[in-house]
C-alpha cells in the first residue's frame, strides 16, 4: 500500500484486520497508513453461502485472509479447488479470471484475489442458471388428469 486508505464503518459494523476482528460502536473512519490485510464484513461469505465452486474457492481465500495462523491449510484447499476448477471450466472469461486469482494469491494479494472472484460470480451464476433451465424443461411431467378423470 503506497498511500493511506480510508474506510468508513457504520455503528456495529466489523472489519477483519490482519486476522483480528474489530467492531465499532459508532460511525468511524479508519485510516490504514501501511500495508494491512483487511476484509469488510459485507464481503465475508458465510459457510452456508458456499453453494457454487467459485464461492467455495472464495471461502478458501477468505480463510487465508481472516485467519493467517491457519493460512497454510486454507492454501492447500485453495490449490486443490483451483486445480479442479481449471480442469473442468470451459468458459474463457472464467479461466482467465482464475489465472489472475492464482497470480494474486501467489503474490499474497488476497483482498485483490477476492475482488477478482466476486467479479466472476455473475458469470458462474449465468452458466448455472442456463444449465438448470433445460434440465427443468426436459423433465417429463405426469399427464394432468382431466375433469372427468378427477371426479371418478
Amino acid at each position: 500500500m503506497s498511500k493511506s486508505m480510508r474506510i468508513n464503518l457504520k455503528p456495529g459494523e466489523r472489519i477483519f484486520l490482519n486476522g483480528a476482528v474489530v467492531r465499532v460502536d459508532r460511525k468511524v473512519t479508519l485510516e490504514l497508513m501501511n500495508d494491512v490485510s483487511f476484509l469488510l464484513e459485507s464481503h465475508v461469505l458465510q459457510v452456508e453461502d458456499t453453494t457454487t465452486p467459485l464461492r467455495q474457492l472464495y471461502f478458501a481465500v477468505q480463510a487465508m485472509l481472516i485467519d493467517p495462523r491457519n493460512a497454510q491449510a486454507a492454501y492447500g484447499l485453495f490449490r486443490e479447488q483451483i486445480g479442479a476448477l481449471q480442469a473442468v471450466v470451459e468458459t474463457p472469461e472464467i479461466l482467465e479470471g482464475l489465472e489472475q486469482v492464482q497470480i494474486l494469491v501467489a503474490r499474497e494479494r488476497l483482498y485483490d484475489a477476492l475482488r477478482q472472484l466476486r467479479c466472476l460470480f455473475p458469470l458462474e451464476d449465468a452458466i448455472l442458471t442456463k444449465e438448470a433451465a433445460p434440465a427443468r424443461a426436459s423433465t417429463p411431467r405426469a399427464p394432468r388428469a382431466t375433469v372427468l378423470e378427477s371426479t371418478l
